[in-house]
């Protein structure tokens, strides 16, 4: 957010700022969606609250998406529409666990679950997961924490991750879940960034696997956000176990009433064929900056670069090129200054060893990603020669 801030400062200025920061599309939404939702604003229908657990309509088309994606089977009673997935994390968080529960999540990671978890009285257990394991926890690293900090109330999966972008596969994710089965541990899987993921051999699904094609007993978290480019619409949704569904759906109505009405009828349409192809193309304009910055990586002299499954980021160790800087914040702050070119530093997402590394989303046009990587290089070699 201080990045993005004196993003704007230097813009208001007059500036050319090349923005790899923020983890959003650029996009916005397939015409369908914005149709409908300019037609429902001329109609002058009055945006009433909806149910506490979402439109009807909205549920029922955010279960049909299951069966089309992942050929699993969801009624429309276990789909839980929210504000955003950050609204349905404090939901379920609130539904599932008690103050001084421990739930563990992976290191780096998105910063907000421990922010969130922390501000309601959980215990947050960081799991370092590095180049080894892909950045991503395992059934050892799990017992290894449960050895450490005691038996685990909840994990906090996200594939593909924020910032690294790297996935578990069927099997690993089959073993999580059952990891956490046996030992009544509650899965909350993030699945946010499925759909633009970037298959592989050892990643041969074509848009992720999802938690709920290995029974009802996890948490599965998602959003319009990012597939479907609708950040700022503020619509996610959660799809709950059988003994979450009461108390989530009551605290709901509490936390948030419902989430906007507006958005959640053009959402609807974010399930029609047209809008399907249009999150299609963009994860192609993905793909090729991804293809981008991974060709520039040897140039750039950045070390363990995490593989970039999915989502838009790339994140990497730049210990080797920080030069007189004292860390990853001080060289972003540097190259914003000097280029003009806006990189997420990788404190926020790991407060332990996140001073040496950057986080960069190629969610931007390819122009801007192409010249990005230009400045990032006249500046190291700026750094080089002084």
């Amino acid at each position: 957010m201080d990045v993005l801030s004196r993003v704007g400062e230097l813009r208001a200025q007059g500036r050319e700022v090349l923005s790899l920061c923020a983890g959003e599309p650029s996009s916005g939404p397939a015409p369908s969606v914005n149709q409908a939702a300019a037609e429902l604003h001329a109609g002058g229908e009055a945006l009433n609250y909806t149910p506490a657990a979402g439109l009807p309509e909205l549920r029922e088309a955010i279960a049909g998406h299951y069966e089309r994606w992942y050929d699993t089977v969801v009624e429309p009673g276990e789909v839980l529409v929210t504000t955003g997935a950050s609204g349905a994390f404090v939901t379920m968080f609130l539904a599932a666990f008690d103050v001084g529960d421990r739930v563990a999540l992976a290191r780096p990671g998105y910063p907000a679950y421990r922010n969130i978890l922390t501000s309601l009285g959980l215990e947050v257990v960081e799991i370092p997961c590095g180049p080894e394991t892909r950045y991503q926890p395992t059934p050892e690293l799990l017992d290894q924490a449960t050895a450490e900090h005691g038996e685990l109330a909840g994990l906090v999966l996200a594939s593909p991750a924020n910032p690294t972008g790297t996935m578990v596969n069927r099997e690993e994710l089959a073993a999580l879940s059952k990891w956490c089965n046996d030992r009544d541990v509650l899965l909350v899987s993030d699945e946010i960034y499925h759909g633009i993921t970037y298959p592989a051999p050892e990643q041969p699904d074509p848009r992720g696997v999802s938690a709920r094609e290995f029974g009802d007993t996890a948490v599965v978290i998602s959003s319009f956000s990012k597939f479907w480019g609708m950040p700022g619409w503020r619509v996610g949704w959660a799809l709950l176990p059988p003994y979450l569904r009461k108390s989530s759906d009551a605290l709901a109505g509490n936390v948030a009433l419902c989430a906007p009405r507006n958005a959640q009828v053009a959402a609807v349409q974010a399930f029609t064929e047209d809008a399907y192809a249009f999150g299609e193309q963009q994860v192609s304009t993905y793909a090729r900056n991804r293809g981008i910055l991974l060709d520039a990586v040897p140039n750039l002299g950045w070390s363990d670069v995490a593989p970039a499954d999915g989502a838009f980021y790339l994140y990497a160790d730049i210990s080797k090129v920080l030069g007189p800087y004292a860390d990853s914040a001080a060289w972003c702050a540097a190259l914003l200054e000097d280029q003009g070119v806006a990189l997420t530093p990788g404190l926020d997402f790991d407060p332990v060893a996140g001073g040496s590394t950057v986080r960069l989303s190629f969610a931007a046009s390819q122009d801007t990603v192409s010249r990005a990587v230009g400045r990032i290089l006249a500046f190291q070699e700026s750094l080089r020669l002084s």
